[in-house]
């Protein structure tokens, strides 16, 4: 078991290595996330599992483990070589574990230990942007026409829209970061960017530019005016769309549409055949979607008192929260409920996704 930081290069080696053989690479399993993560977090760990064979990167909290800065991950588990099986008891005892808790977990992995498994919104660009444009157009024509109309009547509107791929300004990225922390507010969802934490790992990841993996923080202009943006991050073939948002003084032009349009173009021709919209029902993903990959919800556990504590606190409300989400009208309450109780709170108007 390590820390991030005491890696070596040749284990970074290997775990790269690996990310090229897995069915599913995503940047939250490669080792800059990890070393990102464990620059910030003293409770970052990887096992590394018979020699290089597997990597798994995790959060210990006492005996109880969580994905490494699970709040943040869209895919948890580990990166290792097909076909290679781990004894989760064999791994929690390894790692001083009496629990392992996932909620984003790459099904194939662990699979007896999944309780519920989730559609993760994706956009396949495998044959480019231009063939996803079209099964855009296709597939959801009112939107696609209306985005691209709105592009138009901004530039004649505001001035010449442009788009930049992995912007190196520190200081649009903690503008973004206002904007999202207002949003969050505004909608009663908790702020990710209040934690101090979540700030330094977006700023560290921002200054990664490697062949292989990128802190992406792609940028809208509308002239000289920053309109919308998103900070996510990437590996050669995949991107995470993590943190869209735009300033609401121009949602009239649906700007985070035509952000999200740009960016698939700019990444599609930098390489990327996939990108990874994250778990959640929301309706410009169902609009912009090609597909889902599925996620898995559960905990790996050894018998234990402490095993048992975990399972009285959380599956309680795990059931709970599942349930409200899947079920449309228990959904739209709590929403709503959310966003009256933020408003209550003298929450700031703020942008949306």
């Amino acid at each position: 078991m390590f820390r991030p930081a005491q890696l070596t290069e040749a284990h970074l080696a290997d775990w790269r290595a690996l990310e090229r053989l897995d069915r599913r690479p995503n940047p939250f399993l490669a080792p800059e996330y990890a070393q990102a993560v464990g620059s910030v977090r003293d409770d970052a760990h990887v096992a590394v599992i018979d020699g290089g064979r597997g990597f798994f990167p995790f959060e210990k909290r006492g005996p109880i483990g969580l994905p490494i800065g699970s709040v943040l991950s869209d895919l948890q588990g580990m990166a290792a070589e097909p076909g290679l099986v781990v004894p989760p008891r064999d791994l929690l005892r390894a790692c001083d574990l009496k629990v392992w808790a996932f909620d984003h977990l790459d099904p194939a992995q662990f699979v007896q230990s999944q309780k519920e498994l989730h559609p993760s919104p994706v956009i396949d660009l495998t044959g480019g942007y231009d063939l996803y444009a079209k099964g855009l157009a296709e597939r959801s024509n009112k939107i696609y026409k209306s985005t691209l109309k709105k592009e138009r009547r901004l530039a004649r509107e505001v001035g010449e829209v442009r788009f930049e791929l992995d912007s190196p300004d520190r200081a649009a990225l903690r503008t973004l970061q206002r904007w999202k922390s207002a949003q969050y507010r505004r909608t009663g969802r908790p702020d990710r960017f209040a934690e101090p934490w979540v700030v330094a790992v977006t700023e560290r990841l921002h200054d990664v530019r490697t062949p292989v993996f990128t802190g992406t923080l792609g940028l809208l202009y509308a002239g000289d005016t920053l309109i919308a943006g998103n900070f996510g991050v990437r590996t050669e073939t995949t991107i995470i769309a993590w943190f869209p948002v735009y300033d609401p003084a121009f949602a009239f032009y649906s700007p985070g549409l035509i952000h999200r349009l740009r960016l698939c173009r700019a990444v599609a021709e930098a390489g990327v055949t996939l990108m990874d919209l994250g778990r959640g029902e929301k309706g410009y993903k169902d609009s912009l979607k090609t597909g889902d990959h599925l996620v898995a919800e559960g905990r790996l556990a050894r018998p234990s008192v402490a095993a048992a504590r975990h399972w009285l606190v959380h599956e309680p409300r795990r059931r709970a929260v599942n349930l409200v989400l899947s079920t449309p009208v228990l959904y739209g309450a709590a929403d709503r409920a959310a966003r009256w109780a933020a408003a209550r709170r003298g929450a700031t108007p703020a942008s949306a996704d």
